[in-house]
């Protein structure tokens, strides 16, 4: 299945560019300011990727969203009610390890889709088939035609998806498929948010959870596969911390269920899951030439306690490093030292 950037352009247009949301809970406020900075620059998103937090901001990047409203739409958002808590999870004692156990995850997850939902609904998108891509230059019936892709982990079947692009596993239509779905499958946290069952058209099932623990941060989800040069960069947005950087708890919910006696080794393998493969990738130069990295540190991924001055940080950290990456980006240099034939990247 041919991908649009795999088709010969004759000139490549500037100031557009496909844009790549890593995953990061609450940190997810600083992909708004990067956002901003990004269109500032005159820069606009023929395609849309993202994981867990990505997801949630690349689909209202991609149904038009402006970046005045997105950031209204942050200050006004109650991250308290993230934590819609399951009747298992008040449980004396037991309580969120009870969810953990029954229901797979301590928040059951409807809040996000409820909200989402919403703001999607005032921009006129419900299902993915409003999000078909005006640029396409490929077979129109393509699964892969949209402005907008999540990235989801299938552990029934042991394999990432990407949504829409994969519906068609499961016997499904992409068109006819909401986004909040997906989206909401990519935002399922292990042990924090209840996983999303998807059913197949044959009547099975699979279980989805964040796509983090595959894919955190696909970057190269868009690449060409052809050997050509690509019409416009893809910039990718990180917001996690490269690990170990001192002792940064990305989930301070896992380390108060530790403190009630929730394994270590579970706090662990939880933040290898969403972290660790990326560690490694960021460090190709090819990536991290095209990669804003904004500095989060002070917000955990689950810290729905955020306040209006961690709020503020992580948006203008959002603007401020994309604005240093904008400084030193050259889409000429970047394709003539990863692009260039038989390069590789």
């Amino acid at each position: 299945m041919a991908r649009p950037n795999s088709v010969q352009r004759v000139s490549v247009e500037s100031l557009k560019a496909d844009l790549v949301l890593a995953g990061g809970g609450v940190k997810g406020i600083g992909h708004a300011g990067a956002v901003a900075k990004l269109r500032e620059a005159s820069y606009e998103f023929p395609r849309v990727a993202g994981t867990s937090a990505g997801a949630i901001v690349g689909a209202l990047v991609a149904a038009g969203m402006t970046s005045t409203r997105m950031k209204e739409v942050i200050k006004g958002l109650n991250w308290q009610r993230f934590r819609d808590r399951s009747l298992l999870d008040r449980i004396p004692l037991l309580g969120p390890a009870a969810s953990v156990l029954f229901e797979y995850g301590v928040y059951e997850g409807n809040y996000v889709r409820e909200w989402l939902g919403n703001e999607l609904a005032d921009l006129k998108v419900t299902t993915f088939a409003d999000l078909r891509s005006n640029d396409w230059q490929g077979d129109p019936n393509d699964d892969e035609a949209y402005k907008l892709v999540v990235m989801a982990a299938d552990i029934t079947r042991g394999q990432l998806i990407r949504l829409p692009w994969d519906y068609h596993q499961y016997g499904l239509k992409p068109a006819e498929q909401l986004v909040v779905d997906a989206v909401r499958a990519s935002t399922s946290i292990p042990i924090f948010f209840e996983p999303v069952t998807l059913r197949h058209a044959n009547g099975k099932s699979s279980t989805l959870v964040d796509g983090g623990v595959l894919s955190n941060y696909p970057i190269d989800v868009f690449d060409r596969t052809d050997g050509c040069v690509p019409r416009w960069p893809t910039f990718g947005v990180t917001l996690l911390p490269r690990l170990p950087e001192g002792n940064i708890q990305l989930f301070p919910l896992l380390g108060a269920l530790r403190r009630r006696g929730f394994p270590r080794f579970m706090e662990s393998l939880v933040t290898t899951m969403v972290v660790g493969r990326d560690q490694g990738y960021l460090a190709k130069p090819w990536v991290e030439a095209r990669t804003i990295e904004v500095n989060t540190e002070r917000v955990g991924i689950t810290e729905f306690g955020v306040d209006d001055a961690g709020e503020d940080a992580l948006y203008e950290s959002g603007r401020s490093k994309t604005a240093t990456f904008l400084d030193k980006w050259n889409f000429e240099a970047y394709k003539a030292r990863f692009r260039a034939p038989q390069t590789g990247a």
